[in-house]
């Protein structure tokens, strides 16, 4: 019997060293791999657009991960650059006002833009708050990443009705990159003090990962 116990405990302290292991091991790996793929992603599309003359691989026996991605990044700011000056604005305005011209392009670029500018953009509070909501019934709650106020027509609408409405996204699990856009109440929406990427790993682990947290209701001896 003695021997069975050792071999049980042997087999239990292996098992647990290996998922020690695993959870050391696994997000360093998965971490490497993804920035390797981006990488060589990056790569593939950059580099077989650079001149061989001017290509530092031609010049080396080995490639240089990141090279093209490294370049795409120099450039993209080149063109930031420019594009805030008066030359470098009337070249863009140039060619937006042809893309505007072309029937299925001008409203992909026109929605595309709009993102991008209302994502970016410094001043921009969209997704940086992240709320509780009821959903999809009532005594369901799900997590809410709290966009924007209505603009426009559907602040009128809104308007209307007396109602104080706010845009909020609700990402599924584990892949929040889609889901559900809805117009909440304000006072519908509990707040919470958890940040945008802490919500994110909420929701891609399935409720494993729970962002720490000090109640604001337990006082400190300070406090008290």
């Amino acid at each position: 019997m003695s021997e069975e116990l050792k071999r049980d405990s042997f087999a239990s302290r292996l098992r647990n060293n290996f998922l020690a292991g695993l959870v050391i091991c696994a997000p360093i790996a998965i971490t490497i791999w993804l920035t390797l793929s981006f990488i060589r992603w990056a790569d593939s599309w950059v580099t077989p657009y650079i001149p061989p003359y001017y290509n530092p691989e031609k010049y080396l026996p080995i490639a240089i991960p990141g090279l093209g991605l490294l370049i795409a990044m120099i450039i993209i700011t080149l063109i930031g650059f420019l594009g805030k000056n008066l030359i470098g604005r009337s070249i863009f305005s140039f060619g937006e006002s042809i893309l505007h011209r072309m029937p299925l392009v001008r409203t992909l670029y026109k929605s595309l833009k709009q993102i991008f500018e209302t994502v970016l953009k410094e001043q921009s509070t969209s997704f940086r708050k992240v709320g509780l909501i009821e959903f999809p019934t009532p005594g369901t709650w799900v997590i809410a990443f709290i966009s924007s106020e209505p603009q426009g027509e559907l602040a009128e609408k809104f308007g209307t009705i007396g109602q104080e409405m706010v845009a909020v996204f609700v990402p599924p699990t584990p892949v929040p990159t889609a889901g559900f856009l809805l117009y909440v109440q304000k006072d519908k929406i509990v707040p919470l003090d958890m940040s945008p990427e802490d919500a994110t790993k909420l929701l891609i682990s399935g409720g494993i990962i729970t962002p720490e947290y000090k109640s604001k209701l337990v006082k400190t001896p300070e406090e008290a």
